[in-house]
């Protein structure tokens, strides 16, 4: 398949540039995938929407603010943007700055000095003065995405972090799951549906444009994920009374795929670069909460490999038709799959 199969015309004034004041106070589009049948409702609908029987299944990452600015000795500004940490005081990053960066540099920060020592393919390795997330957490700015074109502000502190957010590692938000709050959290109690976390570090490259047209040409980043044993007592219990997995964002999906991808659901940690074009059988995801997802992009993509391109294409047009609001602080979809996204092993 090629990128261009993915691409969709997007009003920018759909693009969210603030939350809503309520967290569940977005709208939620019903997309089945077999059918290709479309429904209108309100997030606040979900829990009557799920089954005792069902199991959702949340990111527990937690949002590290990973943007920080220094200065060169020459006293050029570097901004530094975390991917993700490899050692107690190094960590890989995005850095742009108005001339070149070489290795062995040194950058003045408010938390002190950075080195810079070496490249890694798109990435610069650097040590700190001090333990990575320690760092960052300190110095800081929230990482909103780059077509959100606003500065950060105290308010993105609170509200670019789910209530889940538990391990710190990411750069970005599992964007599905801040559509909740207490009050939704209680309402799924009451309704007794289960829940469940796993662990992915999504990074910056989620943002980062495909570079190529034919995606089998695609290398995706990798991203850390960790699936405990406890989720897969959960999982395994869920399938034995007949519910579904619902996976809270394509992070979660990412996360339980790759678990599995040695044929059956396996406890672990690990790098993932799983990329999910249609085609694919997903071995553990039986519906989906997701946001919408950027043109040609590969969350979109996975979103198409789940309900089928035409349908999901199809979803997005009545989205844009229906004004709803579109990327991290926008609206939300429940996907229910097409009839070929399931493997038969």
């Amino acid at each position: 398949m090629r990128r261009s199969d993915f691409t969709f015309t997007l009003p920018p004034d759909l693009i969210a540039q603030v939350p809503l004041a309520e967290r569940s106070a977005s709208r939620l589009l019903l997309l089945d995938g077999s059918s290709g049948a479309l429904q209108d409702r309100q997030f606040t609908e979900l829990p009557g929407l799920l089954s005792p029987l069902d199991l959702l299944v949340f990111n527990d990452t937690r949002v590290v603010p990973a943007r920080v600015f220094g200065s060169k000795p020459t006293g050029g500004r570097v901004e530094l943007f975390l991917e993700r940490a490899i050692g107690e005081r190094r960590a890989l990053v995005q850095m742009r700055a108005s001339k070149a960066i070489q290795s062995g540099l040194q950058i003045t920060t408010p938390g002190g000095p950075v080195t810079v020592i070496g490249k890694q393919e798109d990435l610069w390795e650097i040590e700190l003065p001090c333990e990575v997330m320690a760092f960052f957490e300190a110095q800081g700015q929230m990482p909103l995405p780059p077509y959100i074109s606003r500065t950060a502000d105290d308010n993105d502190r609170e509200r670019y972090q789910s209530l889940f957010a538990r391990v710190p590692g990411a750069v970005a938000a599992p964007t599905a799951s801040l559509h909740f709050d207490q009050a939704l959290v209680q309402a799924l109690a009451d309704r007794s549906v289960p829940t469940a976390r796993v662990t992915l570090h999504v990074g910056a490259g989620t943002f980062q444009p495909l570079r190529v047209d034919d995606l089998a040409q695609h290398v995706m980043h990798a991203e850390r994920y960790s699936v405990d044993a406890a989720l897969l007592d959960a999982v395994a219990a869920c399938r034995a009374r007949g519910g579904r997995v619902v996976a809270v964002g394509t992070t979660v999906a990412r996360a339980l795929e790759s678990a599995a991808a040695g044929g059956s659901l396996c406890a672990g940690s690990g790098d993932t670069r799983l990329f999910i074009t249609p085609g694919y059988r997903f071995r553990v995801v039986d519906a989906l909460v997701t946001n919408f997802h950027l043109p040609e992009s590969t969350l979109l993509m996975l979103v198409s490999a789940f309900a089928g391109r035409e349908a999901v294409l199809a979803a997005y047009a009545h989205a844009v038709q229906q004004r709803y609001r579109f990327f991290s602080y926008g609206d939300a979809m429940l996907v229910l799959p097409c009839e070929t996204a399931h493997t038969t092993d």
